[in-house]
């Protein structure tokens, strides 16, 4: 019967410890020159069972384990190219504002003072005499 646990240490230390005890008093009892009576030779073979699973264990893991193959995903068939959209008409030039609120831009006024500029040059200067 297979051992169903990952580890067996923890079965090796509890299997060396009853087979310590089983020891301990047979020689206790009957003196260590006694022959090991049939429990203390069941520990025994387990033990030894124990110890060569755990070597078979160790072994296997050093051997390189089996990786799954990797999933090639299948080439999606290119789109169908998008048939060209119809150009928009061209849209209407806007109306320019016919006037404005009464205020005038800065440009406007840019243009006034240089044109006061010239007219100034331009009229006749009349002298302070007269």
């Amino acid at each position: 019967m297979p051992v169903r646990i990952a580890s067996l240490s923890r079965q090796l230390h509890k299997n060396g410890q009853r087979l310590h005890l089983a020891m301990a008093s047979r020689a206790f009892s009957q003196g260590p020159e006694q022959p090991a009576d049939e429990a203390e030779q069941a520990l025994r073979e387990e033990r030894n069972l124990l110890k060569e699973q755990q070597k078979q264990r160790r072994a296997q893991a050093l051997l390189p384990k089996p990786k799954a193959a990797k999933l090639v995903k299948e080439a999606k068939p290119p789109k169908p190219p998008k048939a060209p959209k119809a150009a928009k008409p061209p849209k209407e030039a806007k109306a320019a504002k016919a006037a404005k609120g009464g205020k005038p831009s800065r440009a406007d006024k840019q243009t006034k003072k240089a044109e006061n500029l010239e007219a100034a040059k331009k009229a006749d200067r009349k002298s302070a005499k007269t």
